[in-house]
């Protein structure tokens, strides 16, 4: 974590001179005045729907030479940008300058220039009632102008916002709130859900560090975040499918009736029999989404799929509504409307085989079609989610067998279950009038304390699992540890849904596409040259910037997903692919800064900054960057290689301060515990923190081991009298 990275960065900034935005405001202008000074500025902003036709619009505002800031709701993720002037002219973004998650800013770049560009004002400095312009495009209505004030300032969902007595409407989205001057103050971004006549601006002080330090995303690889991978699925029919986080989301419908969309995949299919299940959950039951199969490549194929509450079985032999044949429909009690159910269809030479949650639902022996390619579909204006798509001749059951719900019975009972109240008691109760309706409270009450037990229990179990996983790989009994692997169970340990070999296939992918573009005689530095380009240039990989501290950004799974990540996991990347090419890259923490180092087989090593987009650094640029961000000067121990062990206890322990800066006693519980059986031996530290953070949890008992595991040990660095001091507050009467 680079918490000391505030202290030299407001030092420079008292140092620097008044920026000419920054600048004193001069006499106010009308509001016809700043609309006129302000208008050349402001811009329109669209993004391609279904069929490529116009989907969104926002607005934008000009910024700088070539940069347009907005709202990143506004221009969407992996869509295609268009920028219109104030003049007519359109333009197309070639890139996405900066953008940042959190606080819904976007800046895309155009190619043009002289364009006037908007100062941006202090917000800090802004004042309640301070009166306000806002441009925009509300409902199409390019450049309607509304004046207004500040009615506070608040932070809504971790983002600095300006609270302003105007009215946004659909399209006002991404355009400047302006002062009387004319001047930048915020960025339009949300209606109020209580009243029309009041909406919300990001202040404008939070574009200031994407103007300054961007992360800079080229269009063509803008496109492709969270997109399908294409060895793996085909989208049909102009729908939009992503992923992210081991989840397929179909989010808009595509050109066939009803809306009707579908994605195939294209791995191989297994001849008859086999299986295809997935996980599916839709936003709106009305609407219908699940699994297609024997498809014929023309659109032309069979569907099963949840729709109304039911469950159907249909058969498509054309593109319209004519062709289109419902084979068999059913209700079923074992689908949970509006949950996670699983599908699962088996096909095999007697016909066609439908389950839901492991029940048999329909059996067909519709023939018509018997081989063909498996995918996923989705009707209407529902937005479905799909996990654990499968391919297999036998697929495992979801099912939980009898001998593994006798074991986990067993083991409930021993915690001491509470005793059923059947319909007998509820009749005799509700007799009882007010005396009833109490112990049917209690009753409710002692049911959530169970569930709330019980999910604990849960993620008690799930932890226990990956902990176990990580030791397992940490052990390798070659010493060499799989770092990928490693990385993608911290993720897991908070993603129980994460399947880790998914993104182990999708880095594998990843550098084969890297190796085939290499001769096969390519040198160390044509590998690392073409690494560079593939991750920064083409995928956009890059370091984040204005959310340095979400969480997200130490999940490798997530920022596989958005190609957006910390020093350290950028740079696990970077190594596991160097690694696969055939190059040694090996982790150096740096002060305050994680890098890489490839060291060739023949010259000198080169360090590599992969949080700046692969810049090379030589010492004394590395021995700079240590002292801007931590004070202290550069030394040869910063420079050893660090051990992947090491790697994954300092990814643990940037997850464990944002922990301790939320207050989160389960996560730091978690971090803590993941932390020592990592490295277990060098673990004081976080024994005597876990000592402490256990008692403020109420377990005194666990608190009070690990004071005596550090007395046993004495590990360096901890004042054994402070620890015993401790450990006899904790045990003394009436502790």
């Amino acid at each position: 974590m680079r918490r000391t990275l505030l202290l030299p960065v407001l030092l420079l900034l008292v140092a620097m001179p008044a920026r000419a935005d920054d600048k004193p405001p001069t006499e106010a202008k009308t509001v016809e005045q700043v609309a006129e000074q302000v208008r050349k500025s402001v811009v329109v902003i669209t993004v391609p729907g279904r069929d490529g036709k116009r989907g969104g619009l926002g607005t934008g505002f000009v910024v700088g030479e070539g940069l347009v800031a907005t709202n990143l709701h506004v221009v969407g993720e992996g869509r295609a940008v268009t920028v219109e002037l104030a003049d007519g002219k359109r333009h197309e973004a070639t890139a996405v300058h900066a953008f940042d998650r959190n606080l819904d800013l976007a800046i895309v770049r155009i190619d043009a220039k002289g364009l006037p560009a908007l100062p941006l004002a202090d917000s800090a400095a802004v004042k309640d009632g301070q009166q306000v312009v806002a441009m925009g495009n509300p409902h199409g209505l390019k450049h309607s102008v509304v004046a207004g004030v500040v009615s506070s300032r608040r932070d809504v969902e971790g983002r600095p916002m300006l609270q302003v007595a105007i009215p946004v409407e659909p399209g006002n989205s991404g355009g400047p709130l302006v002062d009387m001057q004319g001047r930048v103050v915020g960025i339009m971004t949300a209606k109020s859900a209580v009243t029309d006549n009041l909406g919300f601006a990001v202040a404008a002080n939070a574009l200031k560090p994407l103007l300054k330090k961007p992360n800079p995303v080229t269009m063509a690889a803008w496109l492709t975040i969270g997109a399908l991978d294409v060895d793996d699925w085909k989208p049909m029919l102009g729908s939009r499918w992503r992923q992210r986080a081991g989840r397929i989301i179909a989010e808009t419908p595509g050109s066939g009736f009803g809306g009707r969309s579908y994605c195939l995949s294209l791995v191989e299919v297994p001849k008859l029999p086999f299986e295809v299940a997935v996980t599916v959950k839709l936003d709106d039951e009305a609407g219908a989404a699940g699994l297609i199969f024997h498809d014929d490549g023309s659109g032309r194929h069979y569907g099963f799929y949840p729709s109304g509450g039911g469950l159907r079985l249909t058969r498509f032999d054309g593109p319209d509504v004519f062709t289109w044949q419902i084979l068999v429909q059913k209700q079923s009690p074992h689908y949970r409307s509006g949950e996670w159910n699983t599908i699962k269809v088996r096909l095999d030479k007697d016909g066609i085989h439908c389950y839901v949650n492991d029940h048999l639902i329909i059996e067909s022996d519709d023939a018509v079609r018997t081989e063909g390619r498996v995918g996923l579909a989705k009707f209407r204006d529902t937005r479905a989610e799909f996990k654990q798509f499968q391919v297999g001749k036998k697929l495992t059951s979801s099912a939980v067998s009898s001998e593994v719900a006798a074991r986990v019975r067993k083991a409930l009972d021993a915690l001491g279950p509470e005793a059923k109240v059947g319909p007998e008691t509820l009749r005799k109760l509700g007799g009882e009038g007010s005396a009833g309706l109490a112990a049917l409270r209690t009753r409710a009450k002692q049911l959530e304390d169970e569930a709330a037990r019980l999910r604990k229990l849960v993620s008690a179990v799930h932890q226990q699992g990956v902990q176990d996983e990580l030791v397992k790989v940490l052990s390798a009994k070659d010493g060499k540890i799989d770092l990928l692997h490693a990385a993608l169970l911290i993720a897991k340990l908070d993603n129980d849904e994460l399947n880790v070999e998914v993104y182990r296939r999708d880095v594998d992918r990843m550098a084969k596409k890297v190796a085939s573009r290499l001769p096969k005689d390519a040198d160390e530095k044509a590998k690392l040259a073409a690494l560079n380009k593939y991750l920064f240039e083409e995928r956009g990989f890059h370091g984040s910037r204005g959310d340095y501290y979400n969480k997200a950004n130490s999940y490798l799974n997530e920022v596989l997903d958005d190609r957006e990540g910390l020093p350290i996991t950028l740079s696990v990347v970077y190594i596991e692919l160097g690694r696969r090419l055939g190059l040694k890259v090996e982790g150096v923490g740096l002060p305050g800064h994680f890098v890489v180092r490839h060291v060739p087989k023949k010259g000198e090593p080169q360090l590599i900054d992969v949080y700046e987009g692969g810049k090379a650094l030589s010492r004394d640029t590395a021995a700079k960057k240590v002292e801007d961000i931590t004070g202290r000067k550069l030394e040869d121990q910063h420079l050893a290689a660090v051990a992947p062990r090491d790697i994954i206890v300092r990814m643990l322990n940037n997850l464990l301060n944002l922990a301790q800066r939320d207050r989160d006693l389960d996560g730091t519980l978690r971090y803590l515990d993941t932390i020592i059986v990592a490295a277990p031996e060098d673990s004081g530290r976080e024994r005597g923190l876990r000592a402490l953070t256990r008692y403020q949890g109420g377990d005194r008992e666990g608190a009070l081991k690990d004071l005596d595991w550090v007395l046993e040990k004495m590990p360096e660095g901890i004042d054994l009298d402070v620890v015993r001091n401790l450990r006899q507050r904790m045990s003394g009467p009436g502790r």
